[in-house]
């Protein structure tokens, strides 16, 4: 791929409706090159505010190359996984005339089929917890009922961050296995289960982005799955993230780069699957050392949201080198005031909730008392226009998101701001940043 110059205007296309791509959105829009921000229909309240909705639907491709064609898109960035898995980044590519930031649906396998990732993985020799792989749920359960000291269940499809199970008893493992593969409550994605050995210790998220030559490490997060606090309940798309994260020093960073980001992609490059785009490490910090637990290939949820909150530079640009190869023409630095994200949920989630449900104090919680150099950010999620009110339409709702001198009080500041969120059964966690107090 020759090297093509990022043009002075770019008319960009960002796919996804969530939390993660108003982010994107709030962040493109800083851009001195963006020229028109297109975004997809259905997208929530918050990007809505910032870009204007293609007129074309996304599964009818034709229609949208051709859409592409006549706004002269230069851009399209892909936030979501599933797009990725259908391979919208070589159906939408048009080089030179358009450039899609983010993976090919072969490269995305890293994260659409698990079973894959570990083959990768062991192929590379990149530390990671054993596992087995199944189909049939006689030879599941039995296999099991040998896990005495724990185990972790996962559907090998995307499950939108829910199809992993963590299970600390057989009883517990033999109701996953049925989950997936007699209830078939993952449908076609949980067809096939991963059965891997349960790791404990703190995780980490350490996201690179790849030009399919060279990658950039970017700072470190602290994701909070679990529904509950003190990391208690059923696992979720993400309750709370925070950047940069402690856990990730500089020594911790290398061992990463060394023993999972470079050999990683090294096998790719051997199966003729170049990496362009954001490759997202789970990292558990085991007693044995840091062992990968799953990859993404896109930028997480809600982690994107603190990161892009620090993140210094133009975000076009940025997407630009990184589709087009131009890598280590970039210099990439971060704010040194710390961000933390924390999301206010629907009652019910991660299980079934209401919609609809009239929202209230944003303007006060974007109010709440803060100290010079302080700010904050409140990134929808899962939200709707209705009748001129804002309204919950999903889950997880707003992402509420702060920036101070430290990740304690960015932290304090995004709690304090999330308890001025109203509607009906809102919730978030209390405890996320605790730690860094």
């Amino acid at each position: 791929m020759a090297k093509l110059r990022c043009p002075d205007t770019v008319n960009v296309l960002l796919l996804g409706t969530g939390g993660r791509e108003h982010a994107l959105a709030w962040k493109l829009k800083k851009s001195k090159r963006l020229g028109k921000l297109w975004v997809e229909p259905g997208a929530n309240a918050g990007i809505l505010e910032l870009g204007q909705v293609c007129p074309e639907p996304l599964n009818d491709l034709f229609r949208m190359t051709r859409w592409c064609e006549r706004e002269n898109i230069a851009l399209v960035v892909i936030g979501p996984e599933g797009p990725l898995a259908a391979d919208y980044a070589t159906k939408l590519e048009d080089y030179p005339k358009r450039v899609v930031f983010g993976p090919t649906k072969a490269a995305a396998q890293l994260e659409w089929d698990k079973a894959f990732a570990k083959q990768v993985m062991r192929a590379a020799s990149v530390p990671t917890a054993d596992s087995r792989v199944f189909h049939d749920v006689e030879q599941a359960l039995a296999y099991v009922e040998t896990r005495v000291d724990g185990c972790v269940v996962k559907a090998t499809g995307l499950c939108a961050g829910k199809g992993v199970m963590v299970c600390r008893t057989v009883a517990e493992a033999q109701r996953a296995v049925e989950e997936c593969l007699v209830k078939k409550s993952f449908g076609d994605e949980g067809k096939t289960i991963l059965i891997e050995d349960l790791l404990e210790g703190p995780e980490v998220s350490v996201l690179a982005l790849c030009d399919g030559s060279d990658f950039w490490i970017l700072d470190a997060a602290q994701d909070h799955k679990r529904v509950g606090e003190g990391d208690t309940g059923p696992n979720t798309g993400g309750m709370g993230a925070f950047s940069p994260t402690p856990k990730a020093t500089e020594e911790l960073l290398r061992i990463v780069e060394r023993d999972v980001l470079v050999p990683t992609i090294d096998a790719l490059k051997r199966m003729d699957i170049p990496f362009r785009g954001v490759l997202y490490a789970g990292i558990m910090l085991t007693p044995a050392g840091p062992k990968v637990l799953e990859f993404n290939t896109r930028f997480g949820d809600p982690e994107t949201q603190p990161i892009l909150a620090r993140l210094q530079g133009d975000l076009v640009e940025l997407c630009w080198a990184t589709a087009t190869k131009q890598l280590s023409a970039v210099d990439l630095r971060f704010d040194s005031r710390a961000a933390c994200c924390v999301m206010v949920c629907s009652k019910g989630y991660p299980g079934n909730y209401a919609k609809g449900v009239e929202i209230k104090g944003l303007e006060a919680a974007r109010a709440v008392p803060r100290g010079q150099g302080e700010e904050i950010e409140i990134f929808h999620s899962g939200t709707a226009r209705r009748n001129g009110s804002l309204v919950t339409a999903g889950g997880r709702v707003l992402g509420v998101t702060a920036l101070a001198s430290t990740g304690a009080r960015a932290a304090e500041l995004a709690r304090n701001a999330a308890a001025c969120i109203e509607f009906d059964g809102a919730f978030y966690r209390k405890d996320i940043g605790r730690q860094l107090a």
